[in-house]
């Protein structure tokens, strides 16, 4: 039953992916029209409307195949028109899904930085491109840094108009033992933080955004893979989310991530976010097996 279950819902995706990228066509070639003016900001908005109804309808058949319970605290009182930068520790392919379940409706649409290449994905590149994700061209050589710093200002100057969320997984990959045990990292459940995404967010975006909310997701049977979630097959789920002010020096100082005076400090305060999130997930592992129902 399971497996049809993944097959039915597979197929509710494809469907629903298929029907709003249908309807999101019109609007993104107005786009390639109107470079800017009322028309362009109406083609926004219809835009990011339909991409939280593909959300809506994800969450619907996840609400549906799954009997998994959500324990969810800390998204009360956020600001749907606001500017976030969001960190989240990665286990799972699932985690995306997670997230725009447990931010939908309460912060604007999740964004994420992508390499310029994946423009050519075929449906869902241009979605991407319509919907205003960041396409990054990588520099080459010494002064790659530079390059990309530029490449993301220019990506993300769009923003400056629109309330935006971003999200960066700050260990860069997903979690395995194998990698953790492999780089010797110095968490119990987590990968070592990178600062480079953040280095990059900050710089392109830092006075936009009003604070970083820090995500924790705890998976109490494993991290699911994306067809358990297909199948209805996932574990109770914890989700905790912290509110974090970003600090001013961080922001007004962002354009020295060649400076490591100013990495030494970005890092030391991720580390310490790193630090707190590792002792919750333990806590949160070491709650009794019935968890609260706060979906």
């Amino acid at each position: 039953m399971s497996s049809l279950r993944g097959v039915f819902n597979a197929l509710a995706v494809g469907l629903n992916t298929v029907a709003v990228f249908s309807l999101m066509m019109p609007p993104a070639l107005l786009k390639l029209v109107f470079r800017g003016g009322p028309v362009r900001q109406a083609c926004d908005r219809l835009l990011n409307a339909l991409a939280g109804r593909w959300v809506g309808n994800n969450n619907a058949w996840i609400a549906a195949s799954s009997r998994a319970r959500w324990d969810v605290q800390g998204v009360d009182g956020l600001d749907r028109r606001g500017w976030y930068l969001v960190s989240c520790n990665h286990q799972s392919w699932v985690d995306i899904l997670v997230l725009q379940r447990v931010f939908h409706g309460r912060i604007p649409f999740l964004k994420f930085f992508l390499k310029a290449e994946l423009i050519w994905v075929p449906v869902i590149g241009l979605a991407w491109w319509a919907l205003d994700f960041p396409f990054l061209k990588r520099g080459k050589g010494r002064n790659s840094r530079e390059s990309d710093l530029k490449s993301a200002r220019e990506a993300c100057e769009k923003f400056k108009r629109i309330p935006t969320s971003v999200i960066s997984f700050f260990e860069g990959t997903r979690y395995t033992q194998a990698k953790h045990d492999e780089m010797g990292s110095p968490y119990r459940h987590l990968l070592k933080p990178k600062i480079g995404s953040l280095g990059v967010a900050l710089a392109t975006m830092g006075e936009q955004f009003q604070a970083l909310l820090d995500v924790t997701i705890v998976y109490r049977s494993g991290a699911p893979t994306f067809w358990d979630l297909l199948c209805g097959r996932v574990g109770d789920i914890a989700v905790r989310v912290r509110e974090l002010e970003i600090p001013t020096e961080l922001v007004e100082q962002a354009d020295h991530m060649l400076d490591r005076s100013y990495r030494r400090r970005l890092t030391a305060w991720v580390e310490q976010q790193w630090a707190e999130k590792d002792r919750l997930i333990d806590e949160l592992l070491g709650q009794p097996e019935a968890i609260r129902d706060a979906a």
